[in-house]
């Protein structure tokens, strides 16, 4: 994951800085894009990485396990749930295995509306989805869901009086306590409908002193400093939705498939995930 990193890092240092760019403080999507071995990442964002990879070298595999849990969303809730609405929040940069991508390969017809207050989200995920109606990106907080869910183009794409999902992939981690991240998700819960899902993955501290040190991190690079929140305190996102089997439980395990990161890892704990269907 180093040496593909640092091969990223060069053509990222050679890329133009897009207008309202702040490339002095680490940026969330940012770091991820980098513990996934993308380009869209400067050096602040690398720093903070290291940092990181230097505390808990499995890092990256937390990183690739986020991304591999919410591919196996995606493909339930298109495959088998038969959903045809996806907001996806806190989306962070373009990758490999795009959530549209995924869900479009399995219904074509399926929308998909990206949010993320990075405006390097917008500035790279326009162009991309340039030629795609049935995609867009925007710019919002998920600190404010009421004011996502009144955005005219998220509007456009997602019918909330029909089913539709709600991914939080490794965004409610971000939160801070008088941010009040349980009540953020239980206003999100609030805009679903019957037959509505949503999809939450995020840190956990097992008791793993591991947990601590990279948390300590996370808040010295203005990441949060409640990232690694307990299990319980998460379960609650979940309240009056019934829980999709397996449940919440560690990422990896969450109907592992073949591409989940290394079952072996031995940080796997450190991130839990699930899927909750409203009634």
């Amino acid at each position: 994951m180093t040496e593909s990193t640092g091969l990223h890092s060069a053509t990222a240092a050679a890329e133009p800085v897009p207008a309202g760019i702040d490339t002095n403080t680490p940026a969330i999507s940012r770091v991820y894009d980098y513990l996934l071995g993308g380009k869209h990442n400067y050096d602040v964002d690398r720093q903070a990485s290291q940092a990181m990879i230097d505390a808990v070298r499995e890092t990256p595999l937390l990183a690739k396990a986020n991304r591999a849990f919410v591919r196996r969303a995606v493909e339930f809730l298109v495959g088998e749930a038969g959903i045809k609405q996806i907001l996806d929040i806190g989306s962070g940069l373009p990758t490999a295995g795009n959530v549209h991508e995924i869900a479009q390969s399995i219904d074509p017809n399926v929308r998909v509306a990206y949010v993320d207050k990075d405006p390097i989200v917008l500035a790279y995920g326009r162009a991309l989805l340039s030629t795609d109606d049935n995609t867009t990106v925007v710019t919002a907080d998920l600190r404010d869901p009421d004011g996502i869910f009144r955005n005219a183009d998220v509007r456009r794409l997602i019918d909330t009086d029909e089913p539709f999902a709600v991914l939080l992939g490794g965004v409610m981690m971000h939160l801070e306590d008088d941010e009040d991240p349980t009540g953020i998700a239980a206003r999100i819960r609030a805009h679903l409908p019957s037959g509505g899902y949503l999809v939450h993955c995020g840190c956990a501290d097992p008791g793993d002193p591991r947990a601590k040190e990279l948390n300590r991190i996370f808040a010295e690079t203005h990441m949060g400093t409640r990232c690694f929140r307990p299990v319980d305190e998460q379960l609650v996102y979940f309240d009056g939705l019934e829980l999709i089997e397996p449940g919440f439980v560690p990422a990896n395990t969450w109907r592992p498939s073949p591409d989940f990161p290394e079952p072996d890892n031995p940080a796997h704990a450190m991130l839990v995930a699930g899927i909750g269907l409203k009634p």
